[in-house]
């Protein structure tokens, strides 16, 4: 399937060859070659500059051990670079939910109505909307480990405003930018455990980063619901701050460039210095694009897809659903759990915890999922004796998880009477949080794949 984002393809054409002949042979070090004549996004875009030199020589991977490649990092240096970016993930999407308990005693001290001082969750929300058309491209130009310190370090920074406002108009402005550095930083980190692993391999840690955005917002009401209770609500921004201090340290120093475009024009750049042979070049720097036409095409780009590709649209229309009703959960829950059950704020904030379990053993059942598109590879393989697995065999956890989101959100929905144990509709909330994992582990693995 052509036009996925994030997915770049180039043509090389030796010079003078007629269009349609073999391009073959990409130069590595033990001296072959390949010129080129013309280089083109295979996807046509207008934001990218065809340039044509003679006798231009491609470097790429030297073979299939290149240490430079980050798939021949060690397994122990990936879970650490997976683990850093999960945790970040947790961390950016929990400061988006933690702040629906802090109302209680903001709200007072700022003397705002609930429904204004509710405008900070739809700002931050707003801004992780925004932020990834517009920073996401950059870390074509640049790589992904600029955009990681640079987002990661301004997301820390604007938890301090946060945690020192004196007034509510303060708070909304800083949330906003809050969720807009924090989304740059979401919106690349997914594209680096692809960056890591193979396909065949690509399940588990796409699971474990696929989680931790959905965990996040379940942790945020648990660990603020006793912050807020037991003390002070800016000590849900002090918290936070040490969270991500912690975070940024980590990115800085264990988490290195992973995407391989960059990584190859550092080699021909190194190459090109030690050689003094300044035909070398990687193909990220013979496809000349603008900066600002890049980011314009990915404005664009988003919604293209959605009108052109119908597999995208209704992927996308059933994630937004899905994120949708779990920050419903947000407002819902302090409604049911409180004037329902008469619960004071930490136990709402353990009230989540529904949905936390329901997650936690969706990502127990990886094995099964992983064992399954085994199955189905090695089932295509045989019947047509194709190596190359269809993106469609991810799926089939997305279609048992839409199951349970229903069934989930009927239980929830159904049981909210004081007649009721309130233990009941809280079983409810695990049935959907499974879902939503299956769900979204099934729909982003498809589309790396795609």
């Amino acid at each position: 399937m052509t036009g996925r984002p994030g997915r770049q393809h180039s043509q090389q054409q030796t010079a003078g060859s007629k269009p349609g002949r073999d391009k073959s042979n990409p130069l590595t070090q033990n001296g072959q070659e390949r010129t080129a004549e013309s280089h083109r996004s295979a996807n046509g875009n207008a934001s990218e500059k065809v340039v044509t030199p003679t006798n231009v020589k491609i470097v790429d991977w030297d073979g299939p051990d290149d240490r430079t490649n980050p798939k021949n990092m060690s397994s122990a240096k990936k879970w650490l670079v997976v683990s850093t970016l999960a945790s970040g993930s947790a961390c950016v999407t929990a400061t988006s939910s933690i702040y629906t308990t802090t109302y209680e005693k903001m709200d007072p001290e700022f003397g705002s109505s609930r429904i204004v001082a509710t405008l900070g969750l739809s700002l931050f929300v707003v801004g992780l909307g925004l932020s990834p058309m517009l920073l996401g491209p950059l870390s074509e130009f640049y790589g992904r480990r600029p955009i990681y310190i640079l987002a990661f370090a301004f997301f820390t920074i604007w938890l301090i405003p946060c945690a020192v406002a004196q007034n509510i108009q303060t708070m909304l402005i800083a949330r906003f930018f809050n969720g807009f550095s924090g989304a740059a930083f979401l919106s690349v980190a997914g594209g680096s455990v692809g960056d890591l692993f193979e396909k065949e391999k690509l399940q588990a840690p796409m699971t474990v980063y696929s989680a931790s955005p959905f965990t996040g917002p379940c942790l945020g009401p648990i660990i603020g619901g006793f912050i807020n209770y037991y003390t002070s609500w800016r000590w849900t921004y002090y918290m936070l701050l040490i969270w991500a201090g912690v975070v940024t340290m980590l990115i800085i120093f264990s988490v290195p460039e992973t995407y391989a475009p960059v990584l190859l024009r550092n080699k021909a750049r190194k190459r090109r210095s030690d050689t003094g042979d300044q035909s070398w070049h990687a193909n990220i720097e013979i496809m000349q694009g603008s900066i600002i036409r890049t980011i314009l095409t990915s404005l664009w780009r988003p919604f293209m897809l959605l009108f052109l590709d119908p597999m995208c649209f209704c992927l996308c229309l059933f994630s937004a659903i899905l994120l949708g009703v779990l920050y419903l959960f947000f407002g819902a829950f302090a409604l049911v759990f409180e004037r329902v059950y008469g619960f004071n704020l930490w136990q709402v904030g353990l009230s989540f915890l529904g949905i936390l379990v329901g997650m936690l053993i969706a990502v127990g059942t990886l094995p099964i999922w992983h064992h399954l598109y085994l199955y189905q590879v090695a089932k295509h393989q045989k019947q047509t004796g194709e190596a190359n697995p269809m993106p469609e065999f991810r799926l089939p956890s997305s279609v048992i998880g839409s199951w349970f989101c229903v069934i989930g959100l009927f239980w929830f929905g159904w049981t909210i009477y004081p007649s009721i144990h309130w233990i009941v509709p809280v079983i409810g909330t695990a049935f959907f949080g499974f879902g939503v994992i299956l769900s979204y582990v099934g729909i982003f693995t498809y589309l790396v794949d795609a």
